[in-house]
């Protein structure tokens, strides 16, 4: 009982931790995108605007990711049973649609800059921009010890730790300004910023689509999965198998699985479930069948046994 009870502390600590950690970085970073937009006017640079611009998009994620993370943990009701932990998959999805919009702006805004070139202050913008690389450190070392449990933790993490580097590339441009006067060098920041951000993002956009369509969850094979199954002895056969996201972090697994006769079924589930657990699926329902009865759902399409 204790344990139990020390556990539950070190989860409810973990809890309180990530939330303060939300706090903080929203705080920091909303603070650094007004000082950086007004600098971004005042020194008149795309590049102050541009990265200013991406770190609003960055604010957002993080209010949403934090929003997600206490929404999938609100306990389930009659009309949701899964609760709200779906609203991590479509926060996901959000971030991603939030940045690619932010590329755009910054796409067109460079461009404009190329054809029609302004001068601006290289030091003020390296000076605001190094500002930035702290913040965006700062932000993404309070997300790293957890970034490896929950996908929306890791996506803030990463988000902070590129916004650090893309930080780096503004500073850069400041002060090869300063010392050059090459003002074009704004505008190109402005546009290697934003195929930073679609590298970073299209594996989030492309993911985010999937788990919010039900697909299989990347890095996770129905192949291999069907495969697990059979491992377990008494199995002849499975089918109606279907894998899909609970949230980022949690998987579900429904199939029917085909056995000689009842006597070892409830040993046979447990292993099943078991195995699958030790591979990251944890809500499992499993409908099974002996060898003499047929399946009676309408679309399925017994294979060979094996």
């Amino acid at each position: 009982m204790g344990h139990h009870h020390e556990h539950n502390h070190d989860h409810n600590h973990e809890i309180t931790s990530l939330n303060k950690a939300f706090v903080i970085g929203i705080s920091l970073n909303l603070i650094f995108v007004f000082a950086e937009f007004f600098a971004g006017f005042w020194y008149n640079s795309l590049g102050l605007l541009s990265d200013a611009g991406h770190n609003l998009g960055d604010v957002a994620s993080l209010i949403l990711a934090m929003l997600a993370f206490r929404l999938a943990r609100v306990h389930p009701t009659s009309s949701y049973t899964y609760g709200y932990k779906k609203s991590t998959v479509l926060v996901s999805l959000l971030n991603a649609v939030i940045l690619l919009v932010a590329v755009g702006i910054i796409v067109t805004e460079s461009i404009g800059k190329l054809m029609h070139p302004r001068p601006v202050e290289g030091e003020a913008i390296a000076w605001v921009a190094g500002i930035g690389v702290v913040i965006n450190a700062l932000t993404a070392w309070l997300f790293m010890k957890d970034k490896d449990k929950d996908l929306n933790v890791k996506g803030a993490y990463l988000h902070m730790a590129a916004d650090a580097l893309v930080s780096v590339g503004v500073v850069a441009s400041g002060i090869i300004i300063s010392y050059t006067g090459w003002y074009v060098i704004d505008p190109v920041i402005g546009l290697l910023i934003a195929v930073i951000i679609v590298y970073s993002t299209w594996g989030l956009l492309r993911d985010s689509i999937r788990l919010a369509l039900d697909g299989v969850p990347p890095g996770m094979d129905i192949k291999k999965i069907e495969a697990i199954i059979y491992d377990v002895s008494g199995v002849k056969n499975v089918h109606h198998l279907h894998i899909w996201p609970i949230s980022t972090t949690e998987i579900a697994l429904t199939g029917h699985i085909r056995i000689e006769g009842s006597d070892c079924m409830e040993n046979i589930k447990h292993e099943i479930k078991h195995s699958l657990a030790d591979n990251g699926i944890s809500h499992v329902t499993l409908e099974f069948e002996t060898s003499g009865n047929k399946c009676c759902d309408s679309n399925c399409a017994l294979v060979e046994d094996k």
